[in-house]
């Protein structure tokens, strides 16, 4: 994997999560937020080449962008950000359309015949959006270390080069990797969050993964 500068839009667990990982295998990285004065200590504490700045600013940064939002901001996020900053660029979208309204568990706000991994490749038309990273919790996107050997990424997205550059950056981070075919995919993928989340609920543990079994 060639060194590329990364845009992370969001500085949540996820975001954060996700910024040790590229910075581990040598990539700049720009992470953005409302507030980036807020990631001050995250920015001198996480080592590497990294700064925090606004949406905007870490969406023109990035060669690859990765949309770490709560579901419920990220139409305004993408606006903050300016959608032409996405064009032509891959787009790993971590997102998922939960609703925490009424407390845990939380529940889809889309679902069935739409999908947020949709409406952000119409809101993004010249990104090549990839759903990825949305179907496991922070601990586990980097380097996950299981019983039961790798865990499976799923990913979704109309664009196969895009596809292929994100499938070999979950390969990095230490995941196999299942494409389910455009972004479409991406309504099954993000109720696959929630059946994560429900069993987080119920054990009261939160360092599970999927994998796909072959015979």
């Amino acid at each position: 994997m060639d060194t590329m500068k990364v845009g992370i839009l969001g500085s949540g667990d996820v975001g954060k999560a996700l910024a040790r990982g590229f910075l581990a295998h040598g990539h700049p990285v720009r992470i953005g937020s409302r507030e980036p004065e807020k990631l001050q200590d995250f920015v001198a504490s996480a080592g590497g080449e990294i700064s925090s700045g606004t949406f905007a600013e870490a969406a023109q940064f990035g060669d690859l962008i990765v949309l770490a939002l709560l579901g419920t901001a990220t139409d305004a996020a993408l606006r903050l950000a300016g959608p032409t900053s996405f064009a032509g660029k891959v787009v790993i979208d971590a997102t998922n359309p939960l609703d925490f309204s009424s407390g845990m568990p939380p529940k889809l706000f889309i679902g069935t015949t739409d999908s947020l991994g949709e409406r952000i490749q119409r809101w993004l038309p010249d990104a090549k959006v990839v759903k990825a990273f949305n179907t496991v919790g922070n601990a586990l996107m980097v380097n996950p270390d299981l019983p039961g050997g790798p865990p499976d990424m799923f990913i979704a997205g109309n664009h196969d080069e895009a596809k292929e550059a994100v499938a070999d950056i979950c390969r990095r981070f230490g995941w196999g990797v299942i494409d389910l075919g455009g972004i479409d995919a991406s309504r099954y993928l993000e109720p696959m969050c929630m059946t994560w989340v429900l069993h987080g609920v119920r054990s009261g543990s939160w360092t599970h993964a999927f994998k796909m079994l072959h015979k």
